[in-house]
């Protein structure tokens, strides 16, 4: 088959490597432009475009598809029969769509209708989901309202990160693009409906759709009125980058455990112990209740304690367990964070 193939971001280089080493012919693949970053402000390409490169791929890097005709017809001369997008980044016009002769099919990281849209895997962390999946869909002009073809379903760990949960969501994506490629191919050309018939495609329907809306910046810090178990959803989906701040300086929570004692079975082996009575433990939210030697500090939130067992000051390297501890040099009754409150309930449910 020969396939055009439009990724971005490291999530879905996997995707590109599995259809290469199934055969298939990649004609070019399209990646986000160049992007300036560090301290000399330096263009570094996309993960997807320097892995392209690297197979000696053809690569195009629109900067708006949409206003982009010319780039459009270089597209069309490539002649794919199909086009394969894994978190490209920008959403494709109908000229595009209409392109190849198989249609256009995208590897969504997520369980639809639940999170349409750009951070799927961030967002059912967040909202403590207990499972998510990847589903494969026939892309049509709306926001990944297409039908779906394949689908895939893992468990979400109480302590599974975004990063973790990407990687397996990544490569269960590049699975099952190779098992529907053949599928796509079987059911052969004509008009979109009659293939689609013929694939069996689920309509996802609008019962339980949910916006993966952009993160804003204020989503990223911690607020520790809310409860452990919200908190600690924070900082698992948004790794690495929920902060509070310390002295006046930034710290960005790594890891982090709530100290629910209904959750106890589900927490690190070498802390289940504290979760017992927890409850009971209160204090003025962002305080340390305690410092627990070579693991990390227990911190005030607006229900149960919440563990803090990795973080990264700023201007300091991430540290974990004892080093932290002594990085930190905190103290029970030293306070993370500003303009916490007082405490409330703890009342999320159990997830995950």
């Amino acid at each position: 088959m020969k396939i055009l193939f439009w990724g971005t971001p490291a999530y879905a280089v996997p995707s590109l490597e599995a259809l290469v080493a199934a055969g298939h012919t990649i004609v070019g693949v399209v990646s986000q432009p160049d992007r300036r970053r560090g301290r000399g402000a330096a263009a570094v390409p996309s993960a997807v475009k320097a892995r392209a490169l690297e197979l000696g791929l053809p690569v195009i890097t629109p900067t708006r598809i949409r206003r982009e005709p010319d780039t459009q017809q270089q597209l069309a001369a490539l002649g794919a029969d199909l086009s394969v997008v894994v978190a490209f980044g920008q959403l494709l016009p109908p000229e595009v769509l209409q392109q190849p002769p198989l249609g256009c099919w995208n590897g969504h990281g997520s369980l639809l209708p639940r999170w349409r849209g750009a951070g799927p895997i961030q967002w059912c962390l967040i909202e403590g989901d207990a499972e998510t999946g990847v589903g494969i869909m026939a892309m049509e002009a709306g926001l990944d309202t297409g039908p779906v073809l394949l689908e895939g379903r893992l468990a979400i760990g109480l302590l599974d990160n975004a990063q973790q949960l990407g990687a397996r969501l990544s490569a269960l994506t590049a699975s099952l693009l190779v098992e529907a490629i053949p599928m796509i191919e079987a059911a052969g050309r004509g008009p979109e409906p009659e293939r689609w018939q013929r694939l069996g495609l689920r309509p996802q329907g609008d019962d339980g759709v949910r916006l993966a809306r952009l993160l804003r910046k204020e989503d990223y810090a911690v607020d520790w009125s809310r409860s452990a178990l919200a908190i600690h959803r924070q900082v698992m989906g948004l790794y690495p980058g929920a902060t509070t701040t310390l002295a006046g300086k930034r710290l960005k929570l790594l890891a982090t455990e709530p100290l629910v004692g209904r959750l106890a079975e589900q927490l690190s082996a070498d802390v289940r112990a504290l979760a017992t009575g927890a409850a009971e433990r209160q204090g003025t939210p962002g305080e340390v209740l305690a410092l627990v030697p070579g693991v990390g500090l227990v911190v005030a939130t607006g229900g149960c304690p919440l563990l803090l067992r990795s973080a990264q000051l700023e201007g300091k390297q991430a540290a974990s367990g004892q080093p932290l501890l002594q990085q930190l040099g905190l103290q029970p009754g030293d306070r993370l964070g500003e303009g916490a409150s007082a405490c409330e309930a703890e009342r999320s449910p159990a997830r995950g």
